[in-house]
């Protein structure tokens, strides 16, 4: 099922939560709505599920106008953050709740569930109570009560909160292999990066109740659209400078460090004011002909598959890097000469 949302905005009272959302989910996509608190993507959600409606603008399910359609006809399912599973029922009457006030038939009824908690390998499970199981026992349970009433469109807010590290990755490869085996439509909110990247076909980055950019995890984490998205997804160093040459591979910027040649070849004129940025992993810790600085080791984090440094420059300019694999010690006070490629810089105007 494609959703499209044209000019929506949503108001609480004085608030605008949300501010002319135009936005298109694809049909089978796993789309997610990413950003920080308080960016509307709950809101979002809520709006397009049918919670709250919308002060302006239209949601489509497919070509049906959904506005005026209240939220049990949408034939959406939803799985909350606190999972809200009936704790005086079993597991099966959990998942056939959305089923029994539809109307069908017990064998119906007996057979979709068991299909569903096959889907979700929780079969084994039925004829417990929620409080027999773990968190992500319960998560899959969660997930099956909204995949019986075979939705059209999945919503997800923030599904995976409640979960311990280790439970979070697990859930991203089965929730990963459940959309893979449903093929539905599913809009899946968070503000957890690495479960966005990690698991999206597409991301909507919101700030503020606009959308900053839309586009596979690849595109906003290599290409981000602005500063924004590039200190919200990853982690980025920047540095202050001006464009000091056009070349035709790129722009060359000065700044306090030094001079870097960088593959940008957007039109910025000589003399634009600019943040020069670069990701962490995009460190090298070798000696160049070009790009090249010492830095001085100020701290060292040990994190067994990557090392992260903490690195000061001229003045009290520092930066992070990260070594993957390291098999060097190196300690607090190392002088390290790093390079970074011109492929491996952003560049935004001040």
């Amino acid at each position: 099922m494609e959703v499209l949302i044209e000019n929506l905005e949503k108001r609480f009272g004085e608030t605008r939560a949300l501010l002319d959302i135009n936005l298109k989910i694809n049909d089978r996509e796993l789309f997610f709505l990413l950003g920080p608190s308080g960016c509307g993507k709950t809101t979002l959600l809520r709006t397009i599920a049918g919670f709250y409606a919308p002060d302006s603008g239209k949601i489509y399910f497919g070509e049906r106008l959904i506005n005026d359609v209240p939220p049990h006809k949408r034939n959406t399912g939803m799985v909350f953050q606190n999972y809200a599973l009936w704790p005086h029922l079993t597991i099966e009457q959990n998942v056939a709740y959305g089923l029994e006030v539809r109307g069908l038939s017990e064998k119906a009824i007996k057979d979709r569930v068991r299909e569903v908690l096959d889907i979700v390998q929780m079969e084994e499970y039925a004829e417990r109570t929620p409080n027999q199981l773990s968190g992500g026992q319960q998560q899959r349970v969660a997930l099956a009560r909204a995949l019986v009433i075979q939705p059209d469109v999945l919503l997800l807010d923030e599904p995976l909160s409640n979960l311990d590290a280790k439970l979070r990755l697990e859930m991203r490869s089965e929730i990963l292999r459940i959309h893979d085996k449903t093929k539905i439509t599913t809009i899946y909110v968070t503000h957890d990066q690495k479960e966005a990247l990690s698991m999206a076909d597409r991301i909507a980055l919101m700030r503020d109740g606009n959308i900053e950019q839309v586009g596979n995890p690849r595109t906003i984490y290599r290409s981000p659209a602005n500063k924004f998205v590039a200190d919200f997804i990853g982690e980025t160093n920047w540095l202050e400078g001006e464009v000091v040459e056009k070349e035709t591979d790129g722009l060359v910027v000065k700044t306090e460090i030094g001079v870097f040649q960088t593959a940008e070849t957007n039109n910025m004129p000589i003399g634009t004011a600019v943040w020069l940025g670069f990701r962490p992993e995009s460190v090298e810790l070798k000696k160049a002909d070009f790009n090249c600085v010492e830095t001085v080791v100020e701290q060292v984090m040990y994190l067994g598959e990557v090392e992260q440094y903490s690195l000061r420059l001229k003045g009290d300019l520092r930066i992070k890097a990260f070594e993957q694999n390291p098999l060097e010690i190196r300690q607090f006070g190392d002088v390290l000469l790093i390079h970074i490629s011109p492929l491996n810089f952003i560049l935004y105007k001040k």
